[in-house]
């Protein structure tokens, strides 16, 4: 008796350890298969989180074996349940091995994404293949991998994954089976199947290009909004720099002073006829030269009319940052107009965000001029405007309207871009400002305006 139990422990732990064997070689082979799919379709940009897609899959393998069991088992309707249940078995065991072999951070390559979407759209293709092909309600769906490409992936990999979805369509439209129904089956009209097709085809092309057209200008936006700040964050840390300059000149003049003291004494006490005379000669000379540096960086912020915290004419900062960006050949005016009486000129903190707007915006006109550029103050009782006005090409009349968006070419020629426009009006707008993109008889003009009561407001008094 106790030996026919000890063989039946026996059996079963074998029986137990075969079952780990194969289930370890199953995840062994889905781990294989994962790492080659993986290998097969590296390359491009990585866009897409494996653990998203991971997720939106489980949604529809779960959706899929349930609208199958629901309408085979309890609408009663007659299916051939094996090989659909077969088709989203693959599916699941795909989505396995890709869960196993991959962290849940990776990011899918282009290509990866692309094939697996692209799998996708044929797995569901079979399925309506067996139910009814393009009569089958759900066939609708195959509309959601494209649209997750169009949200995700680039326009070439959308556009052939729509290619496909038009090419499965037009495969499913004449498809012999017919759909499953409570007698049977169900015939719909020929012409009807033909308009859900035209249907399915227009939502695919207009849903993907929509979603693309959204997504792609949300991108472009976020690039320029960081351009943006890492041009603010520039001219902040240059901003910086001045005052780190004038704390390391004033940090360091005391022991150079002493250093220069003992140096000249050294010079006294040796002889010239001493080998060590041209040495100390030359610490004398070094000396020197390093306090003339260090009171240039001293000096650099006093003098530098654009340094922060320094209340200055609005046309005064206009000069000197059109100062720094003059040609030779092209005139520069700053004028000051006043519309009505006698008003005062604006006095402002030259902010990083004011310096870097009018630089790209002078720097525009005067690389476009030809000989003239004129920059003019316009004050009245209610608004301040500065006027920037070339003798140049001027705005091409098809992108004049589209002024102020990120990555459009502004000019007549190749080498301008919308994102120098797109910073300064975003910078100015954080001032109060509003700006007017036109064309002269003779050029181009930018007008800059603000109403005074936020431009003070902007400047507070000290």
């Amino acid at each position: 008796m106790l030996s026919h139990i000890h063989n039946e422990i026996q059996s079963r732990v074998f029986a137990t350890r075969r079952t780990h064997a194969r289930l370890r070689a199953m995840r062994s082979l889905l781990r294989r298969v994962a790492a080659a799919l993986g290998r097969a379709t590296g390359g491009g940009d990585r866009r897409l989180r494996l653990r998203t897609l991971i997720l939106i899959r489980w949604i529809a393998i779960v959706g899929q074996a349930f609208t199958i069991a629901v309408v085979h088992f309890s609408l009663g309707f007659q299916l051939p349940i094996w090989p659909l249940f077969a088709a989203v078995g693959l599916s699941a065991l795909i989505n396995l091995g890709l869960s196993f072999s991959f962290g849940a951070a990776t990011r899918l390559t282009e290509r990866s994404a692309a094939l697996l979407l692209g799998y996708d759209i044929l797995q569901l293709a079979f399925l309506l293949a067996l139910t009814g092909g393009l009569k089958n309600p759900f066939s609708i769906l195959l509309i959601v991998p494209v649209t997750l490409s169009a949200t995700t992936l680039s326009l070439r990999t959308t556009v052939v994954l729509s290619l496909v979805v038009i090419a499965v369509a037009t495969w499913l439209a004449p498809f012999p089976s017919d759909l499953p129904w409570y007698e049977g089956t169900l015939r719909l009209p020929a012409l009807y199947v033909a308009g859900l097709w035209f249907a399915l085809v227009l939502g695919t092309a207009l849903i993907a290009g929509y979603a693309w057209r959204i997504v792609d200008e949300a991108r472009r936006l976020s690039d320029a909004l960081a351009a943006t700040q890492m041009a603010l964050a520039r001219e902040q840390q240059l901003s910086a720099l001045g005052g780190l300059a004038a704390a390391a000149a004033h940090d360091l003049g005391s022991p150079l002073a002493t250093i220069a003291v003992t140096a000249r004494e050294l010079a006294h006490a040796v002889p010239e006829d001493s080998p060590l005379a041209e040495d100390v000669a030359e610490l004398v000379s070094q000396s020197q030269r390093c306090r003339e540096i260090l009171t240039s960086l001293g000096q650099q912020p006093d003098s530098d009319a654009l340094r922060p915290f320094t209340r200055v004419p609005l046309s005064a900062l206009l000069t000197t940052i059109a100062d720094s960006y003059a040609r030779p050949e092209v005139q520069l005016e700053v004028l000051v107009e006043c519309v009505s009486g006698e008003l005062a000129e604006p006095q402002l903190n030259p902010t990083p965000e004011l310096r870097h707007a009018f630089a790209n915006l002078i720097d525009n006109a005067i690389k476009f001029a030809r000989c003239r550029v004129r920059i003019v103050v316009r004050l009245d009782a209610e608004t301040v405007e500065v006027g920037i006005e070339d003798d140049g090409p001027g705005f091409s009349p098809e992108v004049l309207e589209l002024l102020g968006e990120p990555y459009i070419s502004t000019r007549q020629r190749s080498d301008g871009l919308g994102l120098g426009v797109f910073i300064a009006e975003t910078l100015l707008a954080r001032t109060g400002a509003t700006l007017q993109f036109g064309n002269l008889p003779d050029g181009a003009r930018v007008a800059v305006r603000w109403q005074r009561v936020a431009l003070e407001e902007f400047a507070p008094e000290n």
